[in-house]
């Protein structure tokens, strides 16, 4: 696929999702994307995972790479620094998660939120207000149930609703997206979005691939990633993380 950006990037940071980009199916980080990440961390690129999961569920994957950049959890919602400190968190309000969890009870769904300090799955907390909440996420197999949810949460303005994979909805407070968070480590770096590679495969990773000097899209992204994309790579079983970052990052 050629590259819609005509003109070459000078990238400075590579941004990297993890479920459906850096990781394949069994929750592994190949030894070929770790080889290319090395790499580019060997020429003063900035690798900055950028995540939807928590630390709690990210710290030992990411901890095996060994970096020594930032890293981006929950969507966006935390920035943390190379030496693990917090930078920011931007949470959502309670009367938020106690609608989402009335549509989760009225349509029997499945549903997870991500809490400071917690995921919850099975069991949920009985005073919401008792917790700092960031994100909530819905698994929906039925598309009009999905469409439904989804419908009613985009009424709500204090609303940023993505998704992680076709089935899912996930919400984190208004302004809260992987774009935002990386263009504040970018000020920080003293760059700018332009330096920016950034690869993703869903919807939480639409607005970094975007607004990236260049944006690509996985080869199993969904298809409105790959159409909004500069490049398509080659999937997460077939290291399209160490494919981008040795065509785009290594090649300047």
């Amino acid at each position: 696929m050629e590259m819609k950006k005509q003109n070459k990037k000078n990238i400075k940071l590579i941004a990297i999702d993890m479920d459906g980009t850096l990781l394949n199916d069994r929750n592994e980080i190949s030894a070929e994307n770790r080889k290319a990440i090395k790499e580019a961390e060997e020429r003063g690129i900035h690798v900055v995972i950028s995540t939807g999961r928590t630390r709690m569920t990210c710290d030992d994957l990411v901890k095996s790479l060994s970096l020594r950049s930032y890293l981006i959890t929950v969507n966006g919602s935390e920035i943390w620094d190379e030496n693990g400190n917090l930078i920011e968190r931007q949470l959502l309000e309670v009367e938020h998660i106690k609608q989402m969890w009335g549509l989760k009870q009225q349509h029997n769904t499945f549903c997870w939120a991500a809490s400071v300090g917690n995921v919850w799955k099975e069991e949920f907390p009985d005073d919401f207000s008792a917790h700092e909440w960031m994100k909530f996420g819905f698994d929906v197999k039925d598309d009009e149930v999905r469409q439904l949810i989804l419908d009613e949460l985009t009424e709500n303005e204090a609303l940023e609703i993505s998704n992680s994979s076709p089935t899912n909805i996930e919400i984190n407070a208004s302004g809260v997206n992987k774009a935002r968070a990386i263009e504040k480590v970018c000020i920080r770096l003293g760059i700018t979005m332009d330096n920016v590679l950034a690869m993703g495969d869903s919807l939480n990773d639409l607005a970094m691939i975007k607004e990236a000097g260049v944006g690509v899209a996985m080869g199993n992204a969904q298809n409105h990633v790959k159409e909004c994309a500069d490049w398509v790579t080659t999937s997460n079983l077939e290291d399209g993380v160490a494919v981008a970052i040795r065509k785009w990052g290594l090649n300047n």
